[in-house]
């Protein structure tokens, strides 16, 4: 695994030469920070698929289905705003998790226009039982970190998300 960034190597963004171009010799991509959080993003992504007890859920489709057991019912629009996930791609991640049975539809009992989305009985179950794997996901995501380091690394992606 490479070395941590070293603070000295983020420098602000170079001067541009005559030329128009910036003269920044020492920058390095795989410094920047677009490029580690790809590379985090890819191990966290690659512990979720060999960890989560359901290979066929996607991650989206996990933030779903955990979102939904959290509350008695959302629509779409709250899910989606819930997740980070916009209208299209939340609108596809229900199909498929309404398509495996594991949500309902129901209509909203204060807004005829809307429909809440609850976790069906074989949802709550799956969602129960994923949470010992989601868990086990996360430790080993963090697990090159110390829980001092873990701690604060949730905390800054929080104040960037």
């Amino acid at each position: 695994m490479a070395d941590p960034v070293d603070s000295a190597k983020i420098a602000p963004p170079a001067a541009p030469t005559p030329s128009g171009a910036p003269d920044a010799p020492d920058y390095e991509v795989t410094d920047q920070i677009g490029h580690l959080l790809r590379r985090a993003h890819q191990r966290a992504s690659s512990v979720f698929q060999n960890t989560l007890d359901d290979p066929a859920l996607t991650p989206m489709q996990f933030a779903a289905l955990m979102k939904l057991r959290d509350g008695p019912g959302l629509s779409q629009n709250h899910l989606g705003r819930q997740t980070a996930m916009d209208p299209a791609t939340v609108q596809g991640v229900i199909r498929r998790l309404e398509e495996r049975g594991l949500i309902d539809r129901q209509a909203d009992t204060t807004d005829r226009r809307r429909t809440l989305l609850t976790l069906s009985p074989s949802g709550q179950a799956l969602a129960d039982r994923l949470v010992v794997s989601a868990r086990e996901v996360t430790r080993r995501t963090l697990e090159p970190l110390s829980a001092a380091e873990r701690n604060t690394l949730i905390e800054l992606l929080k104040r960037i998300a």
